[in-house]
């Protein structure tokens, strides 16, 4: 199964958000990065399953770009466990449910994702604001490789 993390983009300062940091949004700077990045995806072929966001504002946004832009809005899914903590035990809560498919897109946050994606591949990432990683992954053993890793920077060339 193929894993793509994208990390939510740019969002608000916490110290000047005045709402509760759940509620905290995408900045305008935020929105354009993702939906550089979602583009670059949808240009490359990519295709999911399904989308399963953290349902923090930030990252439901960023679900949003991305489902709109690789045209499976229908398919885009609040997840809870995507919200803090998500680890291997809770990655493969994630992955039974979904067996079967091919490929599913995870947004969510740090620094859940660099942690999450150093335990199923042995190595150690960071996955920055933005950052878009596939793993291909052993559903029976839950061990991956990771393929790439897209930094935020990388969609500068974009616009």
């Amino acid at each position: 199964m193929q894993l793509i993390f994208f990390r939510h983009g740019p969002a608000g300062s916490r110290t000047e958000w005045q709402g509760p940091d759940g509620e905290r949004p995408l900045t305008s700077d935020g929105r354009a990065v993702v939906a550089q990045a979602a583009g670059l995806l949808a240009r490359s072929g990519l295709s999911v399953d399904a989308v399963l966001t953290s349902p923090l504002t930030r990252a439901r946004q960023t679900a949003e770009i991305a489902a709109d832009t690789l045209g499976c809005a229908d398919r885009l899914v609040d997840d809870e466990r995507l919200a803090h903590g998500l680890d291997r035990k809770g990655l493969a809560a994630i992955v039974a449910e979904h067996a079967g498919a091919r490929s599913l897109m995870l947004v969510g946050h740090e620094p859940d994702f660099s942690a999450t994606i150093a335990q199923i591949t042995g190595g150690t990432v960071v996955v920055k604001k933005a950052a878009v990683a596939r793993v291909d992954l052993d559903e029976q053993t839950m061990r991956g490789a990771l393929v790439w890793l897209l930094p935020p920077r990388i969609f500068a060339h974009e616009r």
